[in-house]
């Protein structure tokens, strides 16, 4: 089994190991920050270049997501795209695959705060979505709504075989959830960041990405204990 079943401010959800988020009674796929056409963002604006797979690697994964679950509705959390002109660079092939992924799903594009929304593509195009009991945006607000957004791109660390390894991972509080990156080649903000502090209470727990995705209490993690094998 490649994801992590829990409940969210009432509603059953799956955690997968490649970063997606499943809403089964929706039949609703969920995904935060792509950031397609990163490395042509990089080498546009600084000249450094890396070897540009990453939007293909990145649709590669959604693919399969799409081709698991036949989701009805897919809800993409911004930073879909690494710039708005990102969104008109990809290659033609990427943009047929992306085209064509999109077909036969509710498509709806969250605003994010590297890109307004990828408007050459189809789908809708919001700033947030209310979709009760839950609202979906690119970035968590102090609130007692329950949201789920991305942004922070959370990460902490797996304890294996005799050595600390990063991994993406979703932080859930009472009442909001942040997703990770989707994104290949997207960094993360470690949980102990002070930019994590207005979101995290007592019940906190983070979902770690991977194979076998699985929980542990976030203040184990922020504390440097040990606890289903992270550190």
């Amino acid at each position: 089994m490649n994801f992590h079943a829990f409940d969210f401010a009432g509603t059953a959800l799956r955690a997968y190991g490649s970063g997606g988020l499943y809403w089964p009674a929706e039949e609703t796929l969920i995904v935060s920050d792509l950031h397609l056409g990163k490395s042509e963002r990089i080498a546009r604006r600084s000249g450094q270049l890396l070897p540009p797979y990453e939007t293909r690697d990145t649709l590669v994964q959604l693919d399969a997501l799409l081709e698991q679950l036949a989701p009805r509705r897919v809800i993409c959390l911004g930073d879909s795209f690494d710039d708005l002109e990102a969104s008109h660079s990809l290659p033609e092939e990427d943009q047929v695959t992306l085209t064509q992924m999109m077909i036969g799903h509710d498509w709806i594009w969250i605003e994010g705060n590297h890109d307004p929304g990828p408007l050459a593509f189809g789908g809708t195009h919001l700033d947030q979505l209310q979709a009760p009991p839950l609202t979906f945006r690119h970035i968590a607000e102090i609130t007692t709504e329950a949201e789920i957004s991305g942004h922070f791109h959370p990460k902490t660390r797996l304890f294996l075989r005799g050595r600390n390894v990063s991994r993406p991972c979703f932080l859930v509080t009472q009442s909001r959830l942040i997703m990770p990156a989707f994104g290949t080649y997207t960094g993360g903000l470690s949980l102990d960041h002070s930019a994590f502090e207005p979101f995290i209470d007592d019940k906190s727990f983070a979902i770690v990405t991977g194979r076998a995705p699985c929980a542990v209490p976030v203040r184990r993690v922020r504390s440097g204990g040990q606890a289903v094998g992270f550190s």
